[in-house]
């Protein structure tokens, strides 16, 4: 799985092309199956973090069972590994990071003539509902990381990260940022906001799409071009007075163009007559 990991855990695949992952018996407790329209499902935002030669996706999702973040892992070799985390236990977790990151700076150098027996330095658990996650801070001849595993009672795979210790708190920051924005409450849709509209222009595609954090809806409006994305966000109270600025602008634009459009009309000896 990565250069730290044990190497038998992750499904192939990238952040762009990763359908077989959706398939993990994890993903039903938060993300509704047999649907995949814009209204089952919102991508709120992400957050990309390279570490060492580990790339971490943090998505921040909502759907009807609520809102959550979708932790993806994907290693040198291309191998990905994921968890999903309630926004009240992604506090809960970067709660822990702090603890991790303080005990990890603790330590002295690595010794790999004296390495701990099950390779664990330091230990935690959280519980959610029906799912179990372990914390676990070890060490092997590669190094120190903290493996995240998640597990439902009813059964089924394990998943888990390993993410590098020396990227906890560069990890644990990034999730700050994140339920700073969205908070951590896991409730659902207060209302039926309005499915997701696009458009493409030439080679640039937009998204419009409508979500809500603990501060109201808001509209995300992403421009993606080769895979490469810029969005700006604006919340429902501007929504009115950008409307305005940009029929404002709509109408300057006709004005201007009408305004050539008859000029290149008017006949030859008009013109003539205006010089």
């Amino acid at each position: 799985m990565s250069d730290l990991g044990s190497g038998d855990e992750g499904i192939s695949g990238s952040k762009y092309n990763a359908s077989n992952m959706e398939g993990s018996s994890s993903r039903n407790d938060f993300e509704s199956s047999g649907k995949t329209s814009s209204a089952v499902e919102q991508e709120l935002a992400t957050k990309m973090l390279q570490i060492q030669s580990k790339r971490f996706y943090l998505d921040v999702k909502q759907n009807r069972r609520g809102r959550f973040i979708k932790v993806a892992e994907i290693g040198a070799d291309g191998r990905r590994s994921q968890i999903y985390l309630a926004l009240s236990t992604a506090a809960e977790f970067r709660d822990h990071l702090s603890s991790f990151s303080d005990y990890y700076a603790s330590l002295g150098p690595p010794n790999t003539d004296n390495l701990p027996e099950d390779g664990k330095l330091k230990s935690e658990m959280m519980i959610k509902d029906n799912r179990r996650y372990y914390l676990d801070l070890k060490e092997n001849a590669r190094g120190r990381f903290l493996r995240v595993s998640q597990t439902i009672t009813r059964g089924g795979p394990r998943s888990q990260i390993a993410l590098p210790a020396q990227g906890m708190i560069e990890f644990r920051d990034a999730l700050t940022d994140l339920l700073e924005e969205f908070g951590v409450n896991d409730g659902g849709f207060k209302g039926d906001l309005p499915e997701e509209r696009h458009m493409k222009v030439d080679n640039k595609n937009f998204y419009f799409d409508i979500g809500q954090n603990n501060r109201g809806v808001y509209m995300r409006i992403s421009e993606v071009k080769n895979n490469f994305r810029t969005s700006i966000t604006i919340p429902e109270k501007c929504w009115v007075r950008f409307r305005d600025i940009f029929n404002d602008y709509c109408d300057k634009m006709k004005k201007s163009s009408d305004s050539v459009t008859a000029d290149n009309n008017l006949p030859t000896t008009t013109i003539n007559n205006l010089k």
